[in-house]
C-alpha cells in the first residue's frame, strides 16, 4: 500500500472516532454528517492515490464515485448527495448543515456514520487491512 494512501486511510478512520464520541449529542448532528462526508471523501480519496489516479481537487462525493465506481460499487447515492448538501452548509453560519425538514436527527446522523463506517470497512477489505492497523 502506497504511502499517501494509507494517511488518507488514517485520516477518514480520525472523522469516524470524531463522530462516535459525538453521536449522542442532539446538538451535533449536523457536525456528524459533516465528518461522514468526510470520512467518505477521504476513502475515495485513498482509493484513487492507491489506484496512482490524479486525485481530482473537488470535494462532492458523486464527482469521486466516478473515480472509484470500479471499486467500490453500489454504495449510496442519495446518501452521498444528502452528505454533500450537508457538507457545503455546515461550513456556513446561518444554514448549518440542515436538511429539507431541518438539522439532521439523531436517527439521521446513526445513518450517516453507518455508511460512513461501512464505506471504510469496504476500503479496508478491498486493501486487506484491518482498521485497527491504521488507527
Amino acid at each position: 500500500m502506497r504511502a499517501f494512501t494509507k494517511e488518507w486511510l488514517k485520516a477518514a478512520a480520525d472523522d469516524l472516532l470524531t463522530i462516535e464520541e459525538i453521536i449522542n449529542n442532539p446538538h451535533l448532528t449536523h457536525i456528524v454528517a459533516f465528518h461522514a462526508q468526510q470520512c467518505v471523501e477521504k476513502c475515495m480519496k485513498a482509493v484513487i492515490e492507491e489506484n496512482e489516479i490524479d486525485i481530482p481537487k473537488v470535494h462532492k462525493l458523486l464527482k469521486l464515485y466516478e473515480n472509484v465506481s470500479f471499486v467500490l460499487n453500489d454504495l449510496d447515492e442519495d446518501i452521498m448527495i444528502i452528505l454533500d448538501g450537508l457538507y457545503i452548509e455546515s461550513r456556513y453560519p446561518g444554514d448549518m448543515g440542515l436538511l429539507p425538514h431541518g438539522k439532521p436527527t439523531v436517527d439521521d446522523a446513526e445513518e450517516f456514520y453507518n455508511f460512513a463506517k461501512s464505506v471504510l470497512e469496504k476500503v479496508c477489505n478491498i486493501f486487506q487491512i484491518n482498521l485497527q492497523d491504521i488507527i
